[in-house]
């Protein structure tokens, strides 16, 4: 197992660890009722899921 033999400065730590942010989930709109949905996801508003019925939601 290898063993680190000098110490890493901040700035380089800090360099390495800039790209770990989180990005917000990306919504794109709905084909059947024309709302923003997650992707790859049934619609919350229609229920529907390419271009299918999935749930039925009660109006």
């Amino acid at each position: 197992m290898g063993v680190g033999q000098h110490r890493q400065s901040k700035s380089r730590v800090r360099k390495r660890r800039a790209m770990w942010k989180l990005t917000a989930p990306n919504h794109i709109e709905c084909p059947q009722c024309h709302k923003p949905k997650l992707a790859h996801h049934i619609c919350p508003s229609c229920g529907y899921y390419k271009a299918k019925e999935v749930i039925s939601m009660g109006e």
